[in-house]
Parts: C-alpha cells; sequence; structure tokens
C-alpha cells in the first residue's frame, strides 16, 4: 500500500448527542447516494495513456462522478487544460465532484502557489470539494503537530470557501497513532471548524487501523459527507480486492449512511486487480449497484 504514498511524496501535487436521521431507505431515495463514483487515481497506469479512452471505459462501465488527483498548472489533466478535461468528463456523463490536492507546502510555510492553482482548476471543472489527501511524514510526529495541522486545514478551508469550493480531509491509516488519550485523527476533528472542514473518510484504512467507521460516524455524527469505498483482501489485509469480495462489511456501512452525513463516496483501489483494472472496477459497480444502493 505504499504506491499512493510514494506517487504523492514524488509528485508533491505541485496537497452532544446523535441527531435522530433518517434510514438508509430514506437516504438512498433521495438520491443522494444513486451516483457511484470513482478516484481516479485507481487508474492511476491507465490514464497517461489514454486519458479519453480511459474515462469513456469508466463511463462505459456505470460511474457517473468522478474525483481528480495530480493536477498540475502545466500538464494539467493528463494533458488536458481543466476547461478540455470538463469537456470530456461532460461528453461521457460525468462529473467531477473533488480533487486532491496535496497542501504540504502551505502547512509548512504558508506558501499558497500551489493551494491557490489548484482551486481555480477545481472551480473551472466544476468540483465542489478540494481534498487533502496526504501528510508528509515530516509534519506529523506529534499532539501539537496535528494541532498546527488543523489550524493549517482551518486556513486553507476559508481560501477554498472564498472561491466557492469547501475543504476536505482524507485518511490513511497513520492518522489513528494515539498522542497520549488521543489521535492524530481526534485531533483534527477537535480543532476544525465543523462548518469549514469535511472528512472524506478512506473506509478500508480506518478498517485497517483497528477502527470502526460505524463508531466514528455516530461519535461525529454528520462529519464525513465523502467516502472512499475500497474492500480488503481476506488472506492478506494490506492488499485490496475488489468491493463485496473482501473482509469489509458494507452492507452494515452503508446502513449508516445517513449518521455520516455521506452524499459521495468513490470507489478506490490501489493494487491487486483482479481481472484487471477496467474489470475490477466493473465487479465493484456492479456489486455496489446491486447490493448496498438497491
Amino acid at each position: 500500500m505504499h504506491s499512493r504514498r510514494s506517487f504523492l511524496k514524488q509528485a508533491g501535487l505541485a496537497t452532544a448527542s446523535v441527531l435522530l436521521l433518517p434510514s438508509l431507505a430514506s437516504f438512498a431515495g433521495s438520491g443522494k447516494v444513486k451516483k457511484v463514483g470513482i478516484q481516479l487515481y485507481t487508474l492511476r497506469d491507465l490514464l497517461p495513456k489514454d486519458v479519453k479512452g480511459v474515462i469513456g471505459q469508466i463511463a462505459a462501465a456505470g460511474y457517473k462522478e468522478v474525483e481528480t488527483y495530480g493536477y498540475n498548472p502545466q500538464s494539467g489533466f493528463w494533458g488536458l487544460s481543466p476547461k478540455e478535461f470538463k469537456a470530456l468528463l461532460k461528453a461521457n456523463g460525468l462529473t467531477a465532484v473533488s480533487g486532491h490536492v496535496s497542501i504540504d507546502r502551505f502547512i509548512k510555510d504558508g506558501d499558497t502557489a500551489d493551494l491557490k492553482a489548484n482551486i481555480e482548476a477545481l472551480k473551472i471543472i466544476g468540483a465542489e470539494y478540494l481534498v487533502v489527501p496526504w501528510l508528509g511524514e515530516e509534519l506529523r510526529s506529534s499532539a501539537d503537530d496535528y494541532k498546527k495541522i488543523a489550524a493549517k486545514l482551518n486556513q486553507a478551508a476559508e481560501l477554498c470557501k472564498a472561491s466557492g469550493l469547501k475543504l476536505g480531509y482524507h485518511n490513511h491509516d497513520f492518522e489513528f497513532t494515539k498522542y497520549g488519550a488521543k489521535t492524530g485523527y481526534d485531533i483534527l476533528l477537535e480543532e476544525t471548524s465543523p462548518k469549514l472542514v469535511k472528512f472524506e473518510l478512506d473506509l478500508y484504512w480506518a478498517v485497517h487501523s483497528g477502527n470502526d467507521p460505524v463508531a466514528l460516524f455516530e461519535k461525529h455524527p454528520g462529519r464525513f459527507p465523502m467516502w472512499h469505498v475500497k474492500d480488503m483482501d481476506k488472506a492478506n489485509r494490506d492488499q485490496n480486492t475488489e468491493v463485496g469480495k473482501g473482509s469489509i462489511d458494507y452492507k452494515r456501512i452503508f446502513a449508516k449512511a445517513s449518521t455520516s452525513g455521506m452524499k459521495h463516496f468513490f470507489v478506490e483501489h490501489e493494487n491487486n486487480y483482479k481481472p484487471d483494472e477496467i474489470g475490477s472496477i466493473k465487479e465493484s459497480f456492479q456489486y455496489i449497484q446491486k447490493n448496498l444502493l438497491s
């Protein structure tokens, strides 16, 4: 599972009581979870070779929403400008809900250049969220570090808000390391403004770290408007598998979608594709459509 971590470091991406809430049936009936999304990092080896063809295959598989990663002001989205990429998505019946953007430079020294460039690109493609996907290891070694990160997330969220975007934070497993009585994730949830900073819960990594996503939803209702949905291989928990084939109880998790506040979710698959990348995303989509959204 180090491929994503290595990519993000190398590329720099140059970022009271529980309320009574409606049942999953009414939540699904509202249309909020009818559209299945995909994090494009899933197809990172294919997109640079044939971005137009791969986007077409995503649409043909049934997906309706995408989450981007790796935008670069020089090369755009795999050689396409934001306007061109938006047109490609539209031609295939797809919308971009969010984009993953490293803000390590902003956290370190307040440099806003990369952040502002990505905000502008996400505005052009029509996204709603800018999501922080990763934190460099040098930024997160203590509770005080996480408090500083939370403060920077609040500041970045203000910049996003000024441009009509919302800021989200995507976890791995390292955030669940304890510093005294609290984890880094506890600190981020407690120290960020609920009005400004949203959370995209990567369900695989939450389970991998020994946490129960449903317990997180119940402790922090409404804080998780986005999810990453990827399954855990039954034989090797460090490997992914197609949704529905692994050890994560997704029916139980989706039954608590309204408690979470989930509005969008994205299939993500990082390794161990069967039979291949496109076949894998098709199988995950079909399971979700039949078993989790029906």
